[in-house]
């Protein structure tokens, strides 16, 4: 099969053996596959990850080993972080933190910008008739955005920004935007701001603080110190972006405004794809371009031009 991969510092496309799904595991046929910004930040040296790249992705399960025999048919999205299932993390329901645990096109696993890919069945979620394929690609990152309110309290009255009208930057002023905050969203491009307003969002006014919560999510180390910024005292920065550069944090100012800084990684992908279903949240007008798979070094070419938002591969 076909396979876009990262190896000895170049991207290229390579035949690759068909997975075999081994016992509790799905072989997952993938109908689309999302260009991320973390697919970008590996290119440029970020996890130190070489093999097939892509996290995001919906497809159809058409093989399964011992024991996942029933999914055989089902369209799926799944969780990327594949943890061991025993330790005392994962016992304890905590998976994402499992400290052996591998992550989808990141760490020590291939990834889903091939024709197919194997993934256990734990980390599966079925994905509704009434959900296409383009918006249930959107799953993994939508499922990052709903991470937020499960660690920072955000409800009406609560002024919140989110920096970066990039990708992630909409979809979590998507979700902000349906707890009920005033929520603001700092970008360079009016038909990206406009996306924002359309889920209930607004344009940041310039200079406008302070918020109660910033949500950096510009992909650029020096969208820290604008969180540091607008963030009020005893306020919290919540950090989406991560990339292979150092960031730009004055630890001082941190202290004296007894600021907190939360980490916010992945959420959950089951209320992701709720969401999708009940239409609350409609990730599409994001769709930027679609490549076929033999395309991919273009597409994560065009991924990376200045105003981009979401280019897809269709295998």
């Amino acid at each position: 099969m076909k396979a876009l991969r990262f190896v000895g510092g170049e991207l290229r496309i390579e035949e690759r053996p068909r997975p075999r799904p081994a016992k509790g595991e799905a072989l997952v046929r993938v109908m689309r596959a999302g260009v991320c910004n973390t697919d970008l930040e590996i290119v440029r040296g970020y996890m130190g990850f070489e093999g097939t790249l892509g996290h995001e992705m919906v497809g159809v399960v058409e093989a399964a080993g011992e024991g996942a025999e029933r999914w055989i048919g089902t369209r799926v999205v799944s969780d990327i972080n594949l943890a061991c299932g025993t330790c005392e993390r994962c016992v304890a329901g905590d998976g994402h933190h499992c400290a052996t645990r591998s992550v989808l096109g990141i760490v020590q696993k291939d990834g889903a910008f091939a024709e197919a890919v194997s993934l256990p069945v734990g980390g599966l979620v079925k994905v509704p008739d009434e959900v296409s394929d383009d918006a249930a690609v959107f799953a993994e990152p939508l499922a990052a955005a709903f991470e937020i309110p499960t660690q920072v309290d955000v409800r009406a009255g609560h002024r919140v920004l989110v920096l970066g009208d990039g990708k992630l930057g909409l979809l979590c002023a998507m979700v902000l935007a349906g707890t009920g905050a005033d929520v603001a969203l700092g970008g360079r491009h009016d038909r990206k701001i406009a996306i924002a307003e359309g889920a209930g969002a607004r344009r940041v006014k310039a200079d406008e603080a302070p918020f109660d919560v910033v949500v950096e999510a510009t992909g650029s180390p020096a969208g820290l110190r604008e969180a540091q910024d607008r963030v009020r005292p005893r306020g919290t920065i919540v950090l989406k972006s991560t990339f292979a550069a150092p960031p730009d944090l004055d630890t001082n100012r941190l202290v004296i405004d007894e600021v907190s800084i939360v980490g916010s990684r992945c959420g959950p992908m089951d209320r992701a794809v709720a969401a999708l279903a009940d239409g609350s949240v409609d990730p599409t007008p994001l769709i930027d371009g679609r490549y076929g798979l033999g395309q991919g070094v273009e597409a994560v070419a065009h991924a990376g031009r200045r105003g981009t938002l979401k280019i897809l591969l269709e295998p």
